[in-house]
This record gives structure tokens, sequence and C-alpha cells, in this order.
């Protein structure tokens, strides 16, 4: 065999190998997230009950608002490491207006808390030109300590008159079902909507996977990636709210980590963390598989000590097979 013809065949394997390991990261979610599905539900007589499935979906609620919309941030050319500090501040702006005014504009003002991150996260990446991943982890830390100062290092407890009203979002119920649960699956829809649906989520894909090409095809980059940026506040915002009016309380100290748990959900669903590829559906269910690997060793009763690593192991795997997929094209 020639030389010209070794490569060639080389070339070809590798590019075979290539679509193998792109087809695994689109539909290995998928087959993974079945597989334990079913394995759980034979494992244990609690898993497939409805207390139980309602139970995971609303204590990962907060979680897959802020996946989804930090899908869009990713799939962008972005990262956002603030998510975490954020849903605490908006927790915080929120319980300590409701003791003062409508419990409802409490939240509300939250959420818009939230906005406004996401709003100065976008201009200081797009416009300040700094790298997203360092500029978000600095407002992160700029962010957690607003949080004690607003609330005088204490935590903030809702009580009287306004503590039912500011309660109701966190713990209401509709046909048997949380409203947080319903509130996260019409704002996973709308991020789906918007990625899948819409002219800003194809600039979306663009801007991720060719910024320059996507400039001189008439894309405004930066204001596209801004307007992810400015979905993820809002997303942190409406899961802090959330949080805060189910236990009636505003805490400098909540969502400690979540933007890691978040970002492992993502990735673990198949979304490239170098930009351009992904889906908010993909994210949903990486968020849901490890989920129901924590609500696996919780209810078989294994030892918590490798439930970690076992989340690490898989986070590695999405990670490598997202960087073979790319290199060998």
């Amino acid at each position: 065999m020639s030389a010209n013809a070794a490569t060639i065949d080389v070339g070809g394997r590798l590019r075979g190998h290539a679509r193998q390991l792109v087809a695994w990261r689109d539909s290995g979610i998928v087959v993974a997230f079945v597989v334990l599905f079913v394995v759980l539900s034979v494992s244990s007589d609690v898993f497939l009950t409805k207390t139980n499935l309602l139970h995971i979906l609303d204590q990962q609620s907060g979680i897959l608002i802020m996946a989804a919309a930090g899908t869009l941030v990713l799939i962008a050319g972005g990262f956002d490491l603030a998510i975490g500090a954020t849903f605490a501040l908006s927790g915080v702006v929120a319980a300590k207006l409701a003791v003062d005014i409508s419990p409802w504009l409490a939240l509300t003002a939250g959420m818009g808390t939230g906005l406004a991150v996401g709003l100065a996260n976008g201009l200081l990446t797009t416009v300040g030109r700094v790298n997203s991943l360092i500029g978000t982890l600095a407002t992160g830390f700029i962010i957690r300590g607003l949080a004690p100062i607003v609330t005088a290092g204490a935590i903030i407890t809702v009580s009287g008159a306004s503590a039912p009203d500011f309660q109701t979002l966190g713990n209401g119920h509709l046909l048997g079902v949380k409203y947080t649960i319903w509130v996260m699956a019409a704002f996973v829809g709308a991020m789906w909507l918007v990625l899948s649906r819409t002219t800003l989520g194809r600039y979306i894909y663009a801007a991720g996977a060719n910024p320059e090409a996507a400039r001189l095809a008439g894309v405004r980059v930066a204001a596209v990636r801004t307007g992810t940026f400015v979905l993820s506040g809002l997303a942190a915002g409406l899961a802090g709210v959330m949080a805060a009016s189910t236990v009636a309380t505003g805490q400098p100290g909540a969502g400690a980590g979540i933007e890691f748990t978040v970002i492992a959900g993502i990735v673990v669903g198949g979304t490239s963390i170098m930009g351009g590829q992904g889906a908010v559906w993909r994210s949903v269910l990486g968020v849901l598989f490890i989920a129901l690997i924590d609500n696996g060793f919780t209810l078989l009763g294994l030892d918590p000590i490798y439930q970690r690593m076992a989340q690490g192991a898989i986070i590695l795997l999405a990670v490598s097979i997202d960087a073979w997929g790319r290199d060998s094209r």
C-alpha cells in the first residue's frame, strides 16, 4: 500500500470514529437515561411511584431551569459561573422586600435582580472582552459578598401576613403537582422553543460554532451572547426566588456550588463546552440522569462515597467524547 493510500485509509477510519463519537454524544444520554431508569425501577419498589418521581422533579426544578438557559450560554460560546451567587442574591432580595411590599412584587424584584446580573455579565464578557469563565467567576465572588451585606449577615425569614403569599410559589399545587414543577416545565419549554424554533436560536448556534463567520454573515455575535447571559441570569433569579419561597427565607449562602451541578448536567447531556453544539432537551436528560444516580444511591442504601466518584467519571467520559469527536474530524 502506498503512503498516500495509507494516509487516506487512516483519515477515513478517524472520520468514521469521529462520526461514531458524535452519534454517541447525541444519543448516548438517551440510552443511559433509559437504562438507569429501568434498573432503578426494577431494583427499588419506591422509585417508580408518583411521590418519588414528583419529588425528584421538584428538587431539580431550579437546576433544570438554570440548565436550560445555561445550555444557550454554552452553545453560544460562553460560561456562566455566577449563577450560584445570583441564585442566592435573588432569593435574599425577594425575602427582604417581602417584609415591606407585596410578596409577589418582591418575588418579581428577585427575578429582576437575576436579569440585571445576567445583563452585567453579558456586557462584561462582550463589550468588556473579558473571558466569560474568568469574568463570571469574579462577578460570582462579588455577588456572594453582596448577599450577606443585604441581610446584615443574617438569614431573613418572611413571616406574618406576607408569609402565605410569599410561600405560594414554592409550595402551592395545581392538579396535584407543585407550582415549581409547572414553572420549570414552562421555562424549559420556552428555552427549547427559542433554541430550536427561532432565528435567535440559529444565531446562538452560529455564534458558538464560528463567531467570525457569523459576524461576516451579519449576525450580531456580541448581542446574541449578551442575550444568552441575560436569560441565564433570569433563570438563576427565578430558581432563587422559588427556593426562597419554598422555605420562606432568604439565605446568603444558598446555592453554594450549584453552578457546577448545572454545568455537569449540561455537559453530561451532550452540549459541547467548546460551543456550537447542544440541545435543551439533552441538558434536561443530563440533569435528571445525575439526579437519578443520587436518588438511586439513597433508595438502595449504597455508600455515598461512590456516588460522587460515579458522577465525576460520567462527566469525564462526556467531556472526553466531545473532545475526541471534535479532534478526529
